[in-house]
């Protein structure tokens, strides 16, 4: 008798045990799904933020190469990581490429940073931090402006021997308390201005088609 009660015991918490797992991971799949819909939103409104829509006339979000896979580890990416692009009558005229810094404070700061066809930075958007509230999450936007300092600079203005916080001779603030942070994402810029400019080419001449520019017709005249 007692033995028939401890198994049935021992069933009853196996079946416990399963129907607990079972919800534990029903729900960390429902979270996980939300935050990377929480995530994809939030880059979506950056997008635009960098580019906003009257200076292009393409579905921006659909208009995506992958990152080369040669630049994966410079800009420390996965192979699923996209390059957006921007264009005006079919000349794409910016790009909006994304980022990992490895190396704050708290660890990986994911951005994203337009570049404009003349290599010039069109905006900087941090993403995702884990950075010390009051101190290294100043590089968001909602907490403070030094990441629209970004805006305007290339490798050519500052020098590319500027691209530092000013405590290591460049010409960018570092916040007080938290040096690292910044310095963490002003060489992730530097280094997403240096993958554009090795590859401006094939980044930027790829052309489309737009309604006001009609293929020719083989055999047809135009003076």
């Amino acid at each position: 008798m007692l033995g028939q009660s401890i198994s049935k015991n021992s069933l009853l918490l196996a079946a416990f045990a399963l129907a607990t797992a079972g919800t534990l991971a029903l729900t960390n799949l429902g979270t996980k799904d939300r935050i990377a819909a929480a995530e994809r939103a939030a880059q979506q409104r950056a997008l635009f933020e960098i580019i906003p829509l009257p200076s292009h006339d393409n579905d921006l979000l659909n208009d995506v190469t992958p990152v080369p896979q040669s630049a994966q580890a410079l800009l420390n990416l996965g192979s699923e990581a996209n390059i957006y692009r921007a264009r005006r009558n079919g000349e794409i005229t910016a790009l909006i490429i994304p980022a990992r810094a490895p190396d704050g404070y708290s660890g990986d700061i994911d951005m994203i940073v337009g570049v404009n066809r003349n290599g010039s930075v069109a905006g900087v958007r941090i993403i995702r931090h884990k950075e010390t509230p009051g101190l290294g999450d100043k590089i968001d936007l909602k907490k403070h402006q030094w990441i629209l300092s970004f805006n305007g600079k290339s490798l050519q203005v500052p020098v590319i021997e500027d691209w530092k916080v000013q405590k290591d001779g460049g010409i960018f603030d570092q916040f007080a308390g938290a040096t690292i942070t910044p310095r963490a994402v002003v060489g992730q810029v530097k280094r997403v201005l240096e993958f554009v400019a090795a590859n401006q080419q094939t980044l930027f001449d790829d052309q489309q088609t737009t309604p006001t520019e009609q293929p020719s017709v083989a055999g047809e005249h135009h003076e």
